[in-house]
């Protein structure tokens, strides 16, 4: 039976999502505005893009989609009635709002709590299904009593950004079950899953989604999530099988160095243990700048305030890990990236500041 469980309230009925206690914080009147529209009848929601395939835009989103989406997702990890979910992230973006309609369509028990860095703090019982932000899976790890419950939860779901390698060496050591999710906004949250192994993450498509690359190689996916509209991605993927894909980075990220493309994400999963041996958690990435000879020239670019580590130990370093084409002609350190609203680095104005 579906309830939303916040605090010591239980809200079961349409009748109990029609007020709004005053008390109630803004993330809980979200979740019980947008709860109450649904059970009302609303079918079209509007949505802001996270900006995956174009610039960031307010869309709209069906009810079906939404149905579509979450009976996907319970076909793919096969949860039922007597599913418990827990919402720890905020219902004012889709992947909040998402929590809340499959417990709607699976007509099962969701607790609400505040979307914070370590939300498993203040839980109790445990839930079968959950997802979360990177973020709050690293602060989860890193306390006692919350490793104990994520090793409880059957499946938990991790989206918003890749998982650094550290992270997710991290889940495999601990034991944990967990999957990455790739998705956006334009799809009603993800379209496919890659189970966190040893090794490179493959991503299995969910059940009814169509999919395909375009001339550049960039993935496009089509089905009833997506309101059977073709979305096409920004996202190089390697195809594997029929409905398996490996993630390669994005499009207008590719450095093509003397005819050899480089992806960029892959170079910082390869790196990035070596690189925070001597940068401890900086960030960093790799990008191309114009060569007269090579076309473009492969750079790396770390955010620190210490510029004490000589750049040809760390060049002799980075030889034992990346392959020949793949290491780095000139090293910038800088002490401080420029970011997004959001906090995620910006490359290209990082790279103007160059």
């Amino acid at each position: 039976m579906f309830q939303l469980i916040f605090d010591n309230h239980a809200l079961i009925t349409k009748e109990d999502f029609e007020t709004t206690p005053d008390d109630f914080p803004d993330y809980a009147k979200a979740a019980v505005q947008f709860c109450r529209e649904w059970l009302s009848g609303k079918t079209i929601f509007v949505q802001q893009t996270s900006g995956s395939t174009g610039t960031p835009k307010k869309m709209e989103i069906t009810q079906a989609q939404m149905i579509a989406s979450a009976k996907s997702t319970q076909a793919f990890f096969k949860t039922d009635e007597a599913s418990t979910l827990l919402c720890c992230l905020d219902p004012g973006y889709i992947a909040g709002k998402m929590m809340l309609v499959r417990a709607m369509v699976w007509n099962c028990s969701i607790q609400l709590i505040e979307p914070k860095s370590n939300p498993l703090l203040e839980v109790s019982a445990i839930p079968d299904f959950v997802a979360m932000v990177p973020l709050q899976v690293e602060a989860s790890l890193k306390n006692k009593s919350s490793l104990v419950k994520l090793k409880q939860i059957k499946h938990l779901i991790i989206g918003g950004a890749p998982l650094n390698t550290g992270l997710k060496h991290q889940l495999i050591a601990s034991d944990i079950r967990a999957y990455q999710t790739y998705g956006m906004t334009e799809t009603v949250s993800h379209v496919a899953l890659a189970k966190i192994v040893p090794g490179e993450l493959i991503y299995s498509m969910l059940p009814g989604v169509e999919f395909g690359l375009n001339e550049r190689n960039a993935l496009w996916v089509k089905s009833e999530l997506s309101n059977n509209q073709l979305v096409q991605t920004n996202d190089l993927v390697e195809l594997i099988d029929k409905d398996l894909f490996r993630w390669l980075g994005r499009a207008d990220f590719v450095i093509n160095s003397g005819g050899v493309k480089l992806h960029p994400e892959l170079l910082e999963a390869k790196a990035e243990r070596l690189i925070h041996s001597f940068y401890p958690n900086s960030a960093f990435f790799f990008f191309g700048i114009e060569d007269e000879k090579l076309g473009e020239k492969l750079c790396l670019a770390i955010e620190s305030k210490d510029s004490a580590v000589n750049e040809n130990t760390l060049t002799n370093r980075l030889k034992m890990e990346l392959g020949k084409y793949e290491l780095p002609k000139n090293i910038f350190v800088i002490p401080e990236f420029s970011r997004t609203g959001s906090g995620k680095v910006n490359r290209l104005k990082t790279i103007e500041l160059l």
